[in-house]
């Protein structure tokens, strides 16, 4: 497993649910610059969040992406610690305040 460098860290939260929140936010600002009507629909958005707080609230991760109007490609991912199902061992990342 690579790891990311600490700069890429936006925050960290002690609840699968405020991960859930901070989720929320980012899509919900990038959702008008979806390149898919689907991907932007708000109820199939709301679906994606509650999904991925289940799945960190099992000790799973989560990721995401989208492809924006245009040639960019948008990613998420919400890392799980304390333990992570599949890498138990594996220390949490640097810590930092959510953004």
């Amino acid at each position: 497993m690579g790891s990311k460098p600490p700069s890429t860290i936006r925050g960290t939260w002690g609840e699968p649910k405020e991960a859930g929140v901070r989720l929320d936010r980012q899509l919900a600002a990038f959702a008008a610059r979806f390149a898919s009507a689907q991907d932007r629909d708000g109820a199939r958005l709301a679906l994606l969040v509650r999904a991925a707080v289940e799945r960190l609230a099992e000790g799973g991760d989560v990721s995401f992406g989208h492809y924006l109007k245009g040639t960019v490609f948008h990613s998420l991912a919400l890392v799980t610690c304390s333990p992570n199902r599949a890498a138990p061992d594996l220390p949490c990342p640097t810590r930092q305040a959510p953004s």
